[in-house]
């Protein structure tokens, strides 16, 4: 698997290792949801002017918000991973590409404390729900936004990251 990592200068990361929580966090959900290829993802931390500016840009939306996903595929029903062509793959490294995650670090950190638990658990949560949209899942229904909440709680419980 390769991870690309890369935080914005105007940032000062916090006191974990983003990228290494990066990497867990992401081989945890592609364990989870029974991948069989080797991946390339990548993850930009930004401040807020730069995420508003990606979020106007790219969703029609003027404001901050936590993490926006770039998915590479579209998946007929997610997380299932056939019908993937050649396109899909890296020509370099032979590895599917699913996609880049950018995360407000200001936004991660409020939302941690808003909901009392610590920026560590925010971030994690931010990475798994970042990699279930590049698998393809979303929560435009109750139904599919249950189901990602339990992917994810279950993805941060088995790596011991508590609320």
């Amino acid at each position: 698997m390769t991870l690309y990592f890369d935080a914005s200068k105007e940032i000062v990361l916090p006191d974990f290792s983003c990228e290494e929580l990066f990497n867990e966090v992401a081989k945890k959900v592609l364990s989870m949801e029974g991948c069989p290829y080797e991946c390339e993802i990548s993850l930009s931390v930004v401040g807020s002017e730069r995420i508003r500016e990606l979020n106007r840009d790219f969703r029609g939306i003027d404001k901050v918000t936590d993490v926006l996903s770039f998915p590479f595929l579209e998946f007929d029903t997610p997380g299932i991973f056939k019908d993937i062509d050649e396109s899909s793959f890296n020509p370099d490294n032979r590895e599917l590409m699913l996609g880049d995650i950018v995360i407000c670090l200001d936004k991660a950190a409020s939302q941690a404390e808003e909901y009392g638990h610590s920026l560590k658990r925010e971030f994690a949560f931010l990475i798994a729900h970042s990699m279930l949209h590049l698998l393809g899942f979303d929560h435009e229904e109750k139904e599919d936004e249950r189901l990602m909440t339990d992917k994810q709680e279950e993805a941060l419980s088995s790596l011991g990251i508590k609320r």
